[in-house]
């Protein structure tokens, strides 16, 4: 959505300082999985609540970037939506950094128009990022660990080798959306759910694990309008 940009500042994690971003893209990747037959759950998953399979796997959402938050609450105007646990790559200054973020999606209107479903709900991310290494091969993405829960209970939890690799996803997302400048915010996809049902969770968890003391997560509740 050209023209919306947001400014958020964030923590980057054992390193003591701030970063200004001004937001220019906000792409949300979907049906992300490595793995066909996990993408053909997710995509059945989907399913039971009336939503139709995707045009192409993946498949890319470009949304308002004013929709980014790291409120620690969010308003949302359906009384039937819920988070998902993404990876959230950023592209800031010549440099990549990762944070954590929650997909929340009205799970309603997903039945009837997926993109407008996205777009119904705030994008929650973390206030810390980390700095991952200039080459794409040394992000150790297959180690890294999410996690999330909703109103206490464990709703999602995996390794991101259950995902494409960056190297793939990315270059896919260029060539679907064009370039990615300084000020993109990607959410790289999610875990199956656990209980394999949508929650419309009140208070919603989320924690990524990139190392031994490289843990950042965020914690937000939900109100309805």
């Amino acid at each position: 959505m050209a023209g919306q940009t947001k400014r958020l500042q964030f923590e980057l994690l054992g390193e003591g300082t701030t970063l200004d971003i001004t937001f220019q893209r906000l792409i949300i990747a979907g049906y992300t999985g490595r793995d066909a037959s996990t993408v053909e759950a997710h995509i059945r998953e989907l399913e039971m609540i009336g939503v139709a399979p995707p045009a192409s796997v993946p498949m890319f959402y470009e949304l308002s970037c004013d929709l980014l938050t790291l409120n620690s609450r969010i308003s949302v105007s359906g009384g039937n939506t819920s988070g998902e646990v993404e990876p959230v790559i950023v592209k800031h200054d010549g440099a990549v950094y990762l944070g954590v973020g929650s997909d929340h999606t009205d799970r309603d209107l997903e039945t009837e128009d997926i993109a407008l479903s996205k777009a119904a709900c705030p994008k929650p991310m973390s206030k810390q990022l980390i700095k991952l290494p200039a080459s794409i091969d040394e992000w150790q993405w297959d180690d890294i660990a999410v996690t999330a829960s909703a109103d206490g209970e464990l709703y999602q939890s995996g390794l991101l080798s259950g995902l494409r690799h960056p190297s793939d996803l990315l270059e896919k997302l260029v060539a679907a959306v064009g370039d990615l400048p300084d000020g993109s915010a990607v959410y790289a996809g999610t875990m199956p759910l656990l209980n394999h049902e949508f929650v419309p969770g009140q208070h919603w968890d989320l924690g990524l694990t990139i190392g031994p003391g490289r843990t950042i997560s965020h914690t937000y509740a939900v109100d309805k309008e």
